[in-house]
């Protein structure tokens, strides 16, 4: 997966076996990676190496070394954004990416700190690469899946080390802000896109300083159940995951040791941890994942959770017209995570919002959203496809009456032939700006 951000943990089982602090729930699952998280490591460690400003924004920045991993040092640019008129309360973003520190990332994270109104660090270089004749991205993933695989090590699988480079860079944050600002940063909110989205997921699994996650485009979680779904729609696995196809890896080994390897990398495994807000952002034309591969993990989710599609956008996040033309930026993402960060920090409770997908006796498809907030505008959002298949798929919208903007219901006529695909969205103002909360997406065929 050749994946890009578009902008974005209790240590109770840090032994292998329970403690009384550790529920009967949580005993049971796998010790792999809470093991290498716990892992000592004598060579970890931060300094400064400038600060600076842009614009209304100073920044911090940092080198870490998060560990040394299979003997290989892992050193990190980490960045540090505080707008001048925010004050410090010991919360901060953290968002995990790719690359290294150049002068553009300053102006980005600068960005992203002022229209969050809040802290912002960017850890890079996870997970360091090229490694292994300048393997990248699940190129590397799936080489060190491999050696898993031969070994039984179970330090080799990358996200392991990807999730210790964030615990890391929270380390790093924590101790800089409480020598710099005089106030240690302990609550993060941490974020990333797509394998550093999984990398996202496996990090809140870990570290209880994770009081909220915003997880882009990694729509994978429950790995046993997508494939069969994947191959259900797209007739065969996607070819963004050639990387893991082609190795072996996929379809599903059925040997224990595949199966244990699945099973430590997928954050569907450690879900029972997931008690902290939620804000999952996807975009429907992506075309890496089934396109209601979410339906596969959110019920069995638990906690305060919202979902963020972004229609006519892929991977990036990036919204597409009927033209073809693409935005420059993730606009809806980027208003829907910075409306959840500012609740998240200041404590404003979101709307809460459920709904029920149904079938009336005349054969049309019905949803009914209620929210405890009244929305301030709903559409229905419809894509047509003559398969199961809506990677190509033109979505159009429809505004919905929201009478008293609680209680919400979109009719959908069914296809003469072929499928149809389509969910509900609706708008609220969190904090001054705009946030999106959308419901499940449905499909449905002719018969």
């Amino acid at each position: 997966m050749k994946w890009s951000s578009p902008l974005l943990l209790c240590l109770a089982c840090l032994i292998p076996f329970a403690s009384p602090l550790v529920s009967a729930k949580e005993a049971a699952l796998p010790q792999e990676l809470s093991t290498y998280v716990a892992r000592a490591e004598p060579d970890s460690g931060w300094k400064l190496v400038t600060k600076s400003e842009f614009g209304e924004c100073d920044y911090w920045h940092l080198n870490l070394k998060s560990q040394v991993w299979q003997d290989i040092p892992w050193e990190h640019d980490l960045v540090i954004f505080k707008p001048k008129n925010v004050t410090s309360d010991g919360k901060m973003v953290l968002l995990n990416e790719g690359g290294s520190f150049k002068p553009d990332k300053a102006m980005y994270g600068a960005f992203l700190a002022n229209k969050m109104k809040a802290p912002v660090a960017i850890v890079l270089g996870v997970p360091k690469q090229p490694l292994y004749d300048g393997k990248r991205e699940d190129d590397l993933i799936a080489e060190t899946f491999i050696r898993y695989l031969d070994t039984q090590d179970a330090t080799w699988p990358l996200l392991f080390p990807m999730v210790k480079t964030v615990v890391k860079a929270m380390d790093a944050v924590g101790e800089f802000t409480g020598q710099e600002w005089g106030v240690k940063t302990d609550k993060f909110l941490v974020t990333g896109a797509s394998k550093r989205g999984w990398t996202t997921w496996l990090t809140a699994a870990s570290d209880p300083r994770v009081i909220a996650i915003a997880p882009m485009v990694i729509d994978m979680l429950n790995i046993p159940a997508q494939l069969p779904l994947q191959v259900d729609r797209f007739g065969k696995p996607s070819d963004q995951i050639s990387p893991y196809t082609k190795r072996g890896l996929i379809p599903l080994g059925e040997t224990a040791a595949a199966k244990r390897l699945w099973s430590i990398v997928d954050p569907y495994t450690y879900r029972a941890k997931y008690t902290m807000p939620k804000l999952i952002l996807l975009g429907n034309n992506d075309p890496y994942w089934s396109p209601d591969a979410l339906n596969l993990y959110w019920d069995e989710t638990p906690g305060e959770k919202y979902i963020s599609y972004t229609p006519n956008a892929g991977h990036n996040l990036m919204e597409v017209d009927a033209a073809g033309a693409r935005q420059p930026l993730p606009i809806r993402a980027l208003d829907n995570i910075a409306a959840f960060v500012r609740a998240q920090f200041t404590g404003t409770a979101l709307p809460k919002i459920g709904w029920k997908h149904g079938e009336a006796a005349d054969g049309k498809l019905n949803l009914t959203v209620t929210a405890d907030q009244p929305a301030k505008e709903a559409r229905l959002w419809v894509a047509k496809s003559d398969t199961k298949d809506f990677r190509k798929a033109r979505w159009e919208s429809q505004p919905l009456e929201i009478g008293d903007g609680k209680s919400i219901t979109a009719t959908v006529t069914k296809p003469d032939s072929g499928y149809i695909a389509y969910y509900a969205d609706l708008n609220y103002e969190v904090d001054g700006g705009p946030m999106w909360l959308c419901t499940q997406l449905r499909l449905a065929g002719a018969e």
